[in-house]
């Protein structure tokens, strides 16, 4: 009988994947049973604890060679790509920054696009990297420390209080500040984008901030 994996914090389809000996996550995200995560989450990099995923079987698959010659059979793997945004308090983007992004012991030199963004591939197991960000002399400008596949879904407090604190609102995350900051954080990103201003992070306050961070 195929087990039923059960997400823990900081895990994605990619990753779990990768612990099953899966090449692509597509095999799970687009399985028949897993037709219910799919619906609730839309979003196979953004999971919640506790969600179940079914892992079918692993098929075997044969390939007719010639007898008495050598052969290279090479892996087909699809790799996540970590993609970043960078954009000033004015919400402009920061395009043609240089940047050194640190994932599992790799550093590597990239700079931002015309849209402030900077894009990757990274292990699927990776978990935590450092993006720092320098500007023309040389100085570091920004030092980010990142968990990848962190992210829960916006429906989640976790998830759209960690969205706003992306955004760059102080929304308080990991026990900082009370329920008073992350009013006056959603009140903020409500007037910013003409919504009513509520305090309250309901559907439609959610559904704008999804669309603003990007996932």
């Amino acid at each position: 009988m195929s087990p039923i994996h059960i997400v823990q914090q900081g895990e994605h389809l990619s990753s779990i994947a990768e612990q099953y000996g899966l090449a692509d996550y597509r095999i799970l995200w687009n399985h028949p049973q897993n037709r219910q995560l799919r619906e609730q989450r839309g979003n196979p990099n953004v999971l919640y604890p506790g969600d179940e995923v079914y892992i079918p079987e692993r098929a075997d698959k044969e390939q007719d060679c010639q007898t008495e010659r050598r052969h290279t059979f090479e892996k087909a793997q699809r790799i996540p790509r970590l993609r970043l945004v960078l954009k000033d308090f004015t919400d402009r983007p920061l395009s043609n920054l240089k940047c050194e992004l640190q994932v599992e012991g790799e550093t590597y030199d990239l700079t931002t696009n015309q849209d402030g963004m900077i894009e990757h591939v990274v292990p699927p197991s990776a978990k935590d990297g450092l993006l720092t960000a320098r500007n023309v002399r040389g100085e570091v400008v920004m030092q980010m420390p990142l968990k990848i596949g962190d992210l829960d879904p916006v429906e989640e407090q976790t998830g759209w209080q960690a969205r706003l604190k992306n955004l760059g609102y102080d929304a308080g995350l990991g026990g900082e500040g009370g329920p008073e900051i992350l009013r006056a954080a959603v009140e903020e990103f409500q007037r910013d984008q003409r919504l009513q201003v509520d305090g309250n992070c309901g559907p439609q306050t959610q559904a704008k901030l999804k669309q603003v961070h990007g996932c």
